[in-house]
């Protein structure tokens, strides 16, 4: 594969949807998925469908094929071909090389004990010291590829439309993160930076379970000389016991045959108010109330909803 192709209407507004076939969508996806096409359809750009499929470990058979099917069931229209993240595997080798070019990238074969050993802060977020960053042998044997931030000028801040001034010293929080795994897999930062270029994405709406990645995705955009599209970060839709709706925890699926109520009761907890008299409308005429009534400002500061 040689150049990668561009979006075929670069000044076009455009947002996406981009799940990962890990198991059915779920009244989460449906928000995020939601207020992305709202967005995108408001401004009268692009939607896009995009299955980020790149761990094979994660997916489950049959959840690519039938994520579109409920989508269509929902009422959801995307532009141009669904694409497939294990599909665009060459275009994240080009950005590789590009920022092993510039000497942004180096090869790190810390196994996970060693660096929950070597973090600089306890937790969740295993902060990398740096250990193999002049290495030389680091690339014998099996090894991940990590990106090389910058102590004196990786602070990014970013305004999210939906909550706010956002500012992190990426090599304080973050460290030098992976790009590529151990196991040859692309990193899902780099992958849907590629991904959101290429296919030109202006603006990502999504959940804040996704807000702490924006910087890390914001740098390496700069690195690669892309755009750095809009960031509208959706509030989380959480369990009574505070933990997120997940595929990985058997959340309730969508059911086809409850499209249409589903639907109001999403625009409900997007906080749109939808007529009452709605509840029991057909999807076509919910759609047509949503799409002209949508107002992301009541979302704005509102981080997650409890059901």
């Amino acid at each position: 594969m040689s150049a990668s192709p561009r979006s075929p209407d670069p000044d076009r507004p455009c947002g996406r949807f981009a799940p990962t076939p890990s198991g059915p969508l779920h009244l989460g996806s449906l928000l995020a998925a939601l207020g992305s096409y709202l967005s995108a359809r408001q401004a009268n750009g692009r939607w896009l469908l995009r299955i980020e499929d790149l761990d094979r470990n994660r997916v489950m058979p049959g959840a690519a094929e039938q994520i579109p099917r409920i989508l269509e069931t929902f009422g959801f229209e995307w532009d141009g071909k669904i694409e497939f993240q294990n599909d665009r595997i060459p275009y994240y080798e080009q950005a590789l090389a590009r920022l092993e070019a510039k000497g942004l990238s180096y090869a790190c074969r810390c196994s996970r004990s060693q660096l929950a050993a070597q973090s600089l802060e306890p937790g969740d977020e295993l902060i990398y010291p740096g250990t193999c960053r002049n290495d030389p042998d680091a690339r014998q044997g099996p090894h991940a590829l990590r990106f090389r931030t910058d102590a004196r000028g990786d602070e990014v801040v970013f305004a999210d439309r939906l909550q706010g001034l956002v500012s992190e010293d990426c090599h304080r929080k973050a460290g030098d993160f992976v790009i590529r795994r151990r196991d040859g897999f692309f990193a899902y930062h780099l992958a849907v930076v590629v991904d959101d270029e290429l296919q030109g994405v202006t603006e990502v709406v999504r959940g804040c379970d996704l807000l702490s990645c924006t910087p890390r995705q914001i740098l390496l955009q700069r690195a690669l000389g892309y755009r750095t599209p809009a960031y509208a970060h959706l509030p989380l839709l959480l369990e009574a016991d505070g933990r997120k709706l997940a595929k990985s925890r058997h959340a309730v699926p969508l059911d086809a045959d409850r499209a249409a109520p589903a639907l109001w009761e999403a625009l409900a907890w997007l906080r749109q108010k939808p007529p009452a008299e709605l509840a029991g409308a057909p999807v076509r005429e919910i759609w047509a109330w949503a799409l002209p009534n949508w107002r992301p400002e009541l979302l704005v500061g509102c981080r997650e909803l409890r059901l």
